[in-house]
């Protein structure tokens, strides 16, 4: 994350799906979502960070999971 200039705000505890417990570094961002400028958390967690689905409330998302596949996002609201 300190590649992408990213500040980190803390670290927190995690459960993982294989039940194994990790640390894991929290980093801010800032994100442009529906047009707007957004602060938002980000867990590095390796080659992938992670942003939280946290953001789609009142949104549905259509994925096609294939290389190159269109996500879509609609606002609910």
């Amino acid at each position: 994350m300190a590649v992408l200039g990213f500040p980190f705000v803390y670290d927190i505890y995690a459960n993982l799906a294989d039940n194994s417990n990790v640390i894991l570094p929290v980093h801010q961002a800032t994100i442009i979502w529906n047009a707007e400028e957004k602060v938002v958390n980000v867990l590095a967690t390796g080659k992938r960070p992670l942003l939280g689905t946290a953001l789609l409330d009142g949104h549905e998302i259509v994925i096609e999971f294939i290389e190159g596949g269109l996500v879509t996002i609609n606002d609910l609201t």
